[in-house]
């Protein structure tokens, strides 16, 4: 399939020369971005005008829990933090079924695409009493339906409230389960190929939930296996407690111990890191997913962004649990980043382009692509477009670059195009009935909360 961008008002390549191009078209085929140009001279089958539209780089979402969405904003677990949060959570969460993660799944990969998502990880631990394979394959389904470029986690918990952990039983495994669970995902679903629409990441949950046996197995897994590595990591107080209470370690430190750092590994949050861990993950290329909203949300700190970047440690940007940011909106993550930031760092701060590279180039390395996070020649055609005659970006449009994070949007993006596929067309999903989608959401949060 060709798709031809005609005359492009601006568009914002966030390549490595951040050239910003005006009134130019972009020619796609089969799903590739093969020219960047005026008047360029092709035919195709679909062509968008957009002499009024401006165009950026696909963002990339890099922690998100999609099936959080079906417990948001419970009001038992309204002003409580991480661990007092968890622990009321579980008790809902224990009740998931494959059907329950489909829609989740659907429902939160949609809302992000029409905040101009193209790529999004999604961190999936909770695995009660039915086979992973049964809740990964609804994930992936829920992903090819909507058109969306996707990276599900084999996740992971073995320490239940018996063994000092948080989470109940039913929602805890064996290790000898979670990686012959880990293996089979693997096998089943990851696509390592160039253009790859589905991959495979392996994912314990967090240092107060999987044990140290089940971190070294995972880290000797993957890598056997050539996929990335993730958890959550010195996202509070309390887990810098717990691990050095119980391991008479820092938690990084304790990464360390169970060889789960380097350049194939990223960790959610980071907010408690000192400067020599700063140097640490700089110095082993471990990144970090940055996660405001859901720090604010839990009370849980605020991440030394600025200090990150100057010592250059790859830093990518999250969403996190639809039910620790009570949205799955990936603009309005980077105004909060960018707003947070400033608040607490003044002019130290990262600025709003900033942030934007972050959300895409700095998410693309997070999982390990370098055929995405840019609008350049050769690339894969990830991008979404946004009609500057909108009244939520009057006297906002003429610095494109800045405009997200600094001003952000208040719908829809106009167009979300994903590996050459239009997937939200004039801010409506392409391949999904909205109404239709929302209807099967209220119906099954009903039963699963089993409430009127």
């Amino acid at each position: 399939m060709a798709l031809l961008l005609r005359n492009v008002r601006c568009v914002v390549s966030c390549d490595g020369h951040d050239n910003v191009y005006e009134k130019v078209d972009i020619f796609i085929r089969d799903g590739v971005i093969e020219a960047i140009g005026k008047d360029l001279d092709v035919g195709a089958e679909k062509v968008i005008n957009c002499t009024e539209l401006l165009c950026y780089p696909g963002l990339v979402n890099t922690h998100h829990h999609f099936y959080q969405l079906f417990s948001r904003n419970l009001p038992d677990t309204q002003g409580l933090r991480l661990f007092d949060w968890l622990t009321v959570l579980y008790d809902v969460w224990k009740r998931l079924d494959p059907e329950a993660v489909y829609l989740s799944t659907k429902c939160a990969l949609a809302l992000l695409m029409k905040s101009g998502c193209t790529t999004a990880f999604d961190h999936h631990y909770v695995f009660p009493g039915e086979s992973s394979l049964s809740l990964l394959e609804a994930q992936f389904a829920a992903a090819e339906e909507l058109g969306a470029r996707f990276c599900a986690s084999r996740g992971s918990m073995d320490l239940s409230k018996k063994d000092g952990g948080l989470p109940p039983d039913s929602v805890v495994q064996t290790i000898e389960r979670i990686m012959n669970d880990s293996m089979a995902a693997v096998e089943t679903f990851h696509d390592p190929s160039p253009g790859s629409m589905r991959q495979v990441a392996l994912a314990p949950c967090s240092p107060f939930s999987a044990s140290r046996e089940l971190y070294s197995e995972t880290a000797k897994l993957a890598r056997s296996l050539g996929v990335r590595l993730h958890t959550h990591l010195c996202e509070t107080r309390e887990e810098e407690y717990y691990t050095q209470t119980a391991f008479k370690m820092r938690p990084l430190e304790y990464m360390q111990s169970m060889d789960f750092v380097g350049d194939d590994v990223w960790f959610a949050h980071g907010v408690w890191f000192n400067d020599e861990e700063l140097r640490v993950l700089r110095d082993t290329g471990t990144g970090i997913s940055h996660c405001p909203t859901s720090n604010m949300k839990l009370a849980s700190g605020t991440a030394r962004i600025p200090d990150m970047l100057q010592l250059g440690v790859p830093l990518s940007l999250g969403v996190d649990g639809s039910a620790s940011n009570d949205g799955s909106d990936m603009i309005a993550e980077m105004r909060q980043a960018y707003l947070l930031s400033r608040l607490v760092y003044g002019n130290h701060a990262p600025d709003a382009y900033d942030w934007l590279k972050i959300a895409t180039l700095g998410g693309a390395k997070a999982l390990g692509r370098d055929d995405i996070g840019s609008i350049e020649i050769g690339k894969r055609a990830d991008l979404f477009l946004i009609d500057k005659r909108r009244l939520d970006i009057v006297g906002a449009a003429y610095s494109p670059k800045t405009m997200l994070a600094a001003v952000g949007l208040s719908d829809s993006v106009d167009y979300t195009i994903v590996n050459g596929e239009i997937t939200v067309e004039e801010g409506r999903l392409k391949h999904e009935n909205e109404r239709h989608l929302f209807e099967q959401c209220h119906r099954k949060i009903k039963q699963y909360l089993d409430v009127e």
